[in-house]
């Protein structure tokens, strides 16, 4: 029989990214920033594509709904840690604990998805134009968004269920800034090694679907641009691939670096700062690199900023 968890009622406590009052006040400051930036050119991006009639195809349709993730699954992480920073006790009560899990594993889960729904339009965009209106129809992409939500709840329910069954019986500090499955595995007195197997399963079913998907589609639009006769076709194509395939790259390998270990082997003073490249880094970097170095968006934010200058 399992053991009763003695912590239902309780609060969790954060030890957060420093204890030294002089660099908390200077992290707030800093992600303070970072956060204005992720929401302002999240939120930007996601006007800019609504009003221009330019932009209503498929890519951008994808790339708004990568930054109202974004958006969200920064929401759902900064503001508390920024709360935190000004604060003596960074205590969380357990059942918003087991929310903002929640949210943050539905949101990952997305986020992971999205990317490789985007490599796929990209894929057929240019290795199959003449079939791309058709592949990547409005009802199609809507149903590729859909699942990628449904699969994110399901999926974080799981683990959100299994690790907030488990009993916190020996103590109620958190070695991290948030709400995470390693820090609460490793801070569990119960048996975790279900919830490990669980963790390595369904996570690396997402990961990998995701990461495999970037990777051929990626490998078959590198083939089709070297077959270019341009070389600055080629050179332009070969940048825009290398600058989604870095952002594919820090936010799969910070996951792959959290979650693909046993709880033994965690670190959490190292777990705590690769958390933030994917909690607070990566959502504003990604309208940076998916969207700003687009020439049709930077026209699009040139009319909107100043439409005589573009009519003129």
């Amino acid at each position: 029989m399992a053991v009763e968890n003695c912590s239902v009622s309780a609060d969790f406590t954060f030890l957060g990214l420093s204890g030294r009052r002089d660099v908390q006040q200077g992290l707030f400051v800093l992600f303070l920033l970072v956060y204005g930036i992720t929401v302002m050119a999240n939120l930007g991006m996601i006007l800019l594509i609504k009003v221009d009639p330019r932009l209503h195809t498929p890519m951008y349709y994808f790339l708004s709904n990568l930054s109202f993730c974004d958006i969200c699954y920064s929401s759902n992480v900064s503001p508390r840690m920024l709360a935190d920073f000004l604060s003596e006790q960074k205590r969380i009560p357990y059942n918003l604990c087991a929310i903002q899990m929640f949210f943050f594993g539905a949101l990952a889960d997305v986020e992971c998805l999205m990317l490789a729904v985007m490599a796929y339009d990209r894929y057929v965009a240019i290795c199959n134009p003449l079939l791309y209106t058709v592949t990547m129809s409005r009802r199609i992409c809507t149903q590729l968004v859909a699942v990628a939500y449904i699969v994110g709840l399901v999926d974080s329910a799981i683990h959100t269920c299994l690790t907030f069954h488990l009993s916190f019986c020996q103590s109620n500090i958190i070695n991290h800034f948030f709400c995470d499955i390693p820090p609460l595995l490793a801070l569990s007195s119960s048996d975790t090694s279900t919830n490990e197997i669980m963790m390595f399963t369904f996570i690396g079913c997402v990961v990998g679907c995701s990461i495999i998907t970037v990777l051929l589609s990626y490998g078959y639009i590198i083939t089709t641009i070297l077959r270019m006769n341009s070389a600055q076709g080629r050179r332009k194509a070969f940048s825009t691939c290398a600058s989604h395939l870095t952002a594919v790259a820090v936010f799969h390998g910070t996951l792959l670096f959290m979650y693909f270990r046993p709880s033994s082997s965690y670190s959490m003073d190292t777990d705590k700062v690769a958390s933030v490249f994917y909690t607070v880094v990566i959502p504003m970097l990604n309208p940076l690199i998916y969207s700003l170095r687009n020439k049709d968006v930077k026209g699009a934010l040139k009319k909107a900023i100043s439409p005589e200058l573009c009519s003129g």
